[in-house]
């Protein structure tokens, strides 16, 4: 009978049953070699089911498009009344007094706890419960010096110069760079209850809650006492009324600072990746953050300084979201400027706005954050056959040597 080619080809010999010697040692080996193959493959199983996070630095492109900013902030010794924000960037873009715009501002009493909405009060018009402003069309109220009345007479009804209402007469002091404090003895201001009302919250602490637009570029976002105006001189604050009341401070608590959209539909998917629960946190550093510092600061600058990374989330379902993650330092210093009582060789500045300061700039780079499986189907398949072809090699050079060794040791002790 001719014999095959394909035997020759047989990179597999086979040897035959009956000269095949078995060993107890040669079958704890075997043992041992599927008990590690199977643990192996079970973690290359799970490591195929696992996702992970990888991330990608790419140059930014979006640099034109706006991006959003959250603030959550306490402040416990500042009355809504007079707390505003403003939002400043290097183009020259102003967005001043904002917090009528997108936020919720709650009044807080010393303890902490809420006792009303404050909008009422915060544009300057009236709430439910006051004196509704004047309503006849030929009143025009005095301005009290803040604008040139002395033509009125001789002026058509239409074309005089009036301060109808308490928010008419603020604006006209803010135009002339007046104090305007509380509205005393404005008759404007006395009707209407503002002096009263203001008054009666002046000892009161606010929360805001909101958000906003901002450009990516470099800028600053500030929370500071009084309404702000600009002038070709730069940018103000009416800060009249605070001055005068010693007890009121920017001390703070930081419940949530963020920019970008919030990630959090995926923080249980998060919460079980330790590099994702990373990721969620850079995005929120300065969450949490109290500042109550034992000295005066009644005329003190709370800043911070954030580097803002742009990032994209890229989840399995799809899912495409825009944030940001920061880095921030902190620093404060007094209005009165001198040397730091903590550190001799420091000096601050003289002058300045107090308030609560943010500084931001932008990173001209972006994260992209892609989940992705952590294996793919060629991978696992690799994985798998490269595992039990090495623990199977490994247990057969094993079994060889021990078999040898017991051979010799066995022929030494018949002889």
């Amino acid at each position: 009978m001719k014999r095959s080619t394909l035997l020759s080809l047989d990179a597999f010999a086979k040897t035959e049953e009956d000269v095949r010697v078995r060993t107890k040692a040669g079958g704890l080996i075997t043992l041992s070699c599927i008990l590690i193959t199977l643990f192996l493959l079970v973690n290359e199983w799970r490591l195929f089911n696992s996702v992970v996070t990888r991330p990608q630095l790419v140059v930014d492109r979006d640099r034109h498009a706006k991006l959003e900013l959250n603030v959550d902030v306490t402040f416990p010794s500042m009355p809504c009344d007079l707390v505003n924000l403003d939002i400043m960037d290097d183009s020259g873009e102003l967005q001043l007094d904002i917090l009528d715009a997108g936020f919720t501002m709650t009044r807080l009493d010393r303890e902490g706890n809420s006792v009303g909405d404050a909008a009422e009060l915060h544009i300057g018009g009236n709430g439910d419960d006051a004196t509704p402003a004047n309503d006849d069309p030929n009143y025009c109220g005095p301005c009290y010096g803040s604008k040139d009345q002395t033509q009125n007479d001789n002026l058509a009804q239409a074309d005089k110069v009036c301060c109808k209402d308490c928010d008419a007469v603020r604006a006209a002091y803010q135009e002339a760079g007046w104090a305007f404090f509380d509205g005393k003895d404005i008759e404007q201001c006395e009707r209407e209850g503002y002096v009263n009302r203001i008054n009666e919250h002046l000892h009161e602490g606010c929360r805001v809650e909101g958000s906003a637009q901002i450009n990516r570029i470099q800028g600053n976002i500030h929370f500071a006492p009084g309404k702000p105006y600009q002038n070709v001189y730069g940018h103000f604050h009416d800060t009249s009324l605070y001055d005068k009341t010693p007890d009121l401070n920017f001390n703070h608590i930081v419940n949530h600072l963020s920019f970008g959209k919030p990630i959090q539909s995926h923080h249980k998917l998060l919460a079980n990746d330790k590099r994702h629960g990373d990721a969620v946190a850079s995005t929120s550093p300065l969450d949490g953050r109290q500042v109550f510092p034992e000295r005066a600061t009644h005329f003190h600058q709370f800043s911070y300084f954030a580097k803002i990374v742009p990032t994209r989330y890229e989840y399995l379902d799809g899912e495409v979201i825009e944030t940001a993650q920061f880095s921030a330092t902190y620093h404060s210093r007094p209005l009165s400027g001198g040397r730091d009582q903590d550190h001799p060789n420091t000096i601050h500045t003289r002058g300045g706005i107090p308030g609560l300061f943010v500084f931001f700039e932008m990173s001209p780079l972006k994260v992209i954050n892609k989940e992705q499986h952590g294996q793919s189907w060629s991978g696992f398949i690799l994985n798998c056959i490269t595992s039990i072809g090495g623990v199977l090699a490994v247990g057969t050079v094993m079994d060889k040597l021990l078999y040898k060794a017991q051979r010799s040791i066995w022929g030494k002790k018949s002889q």
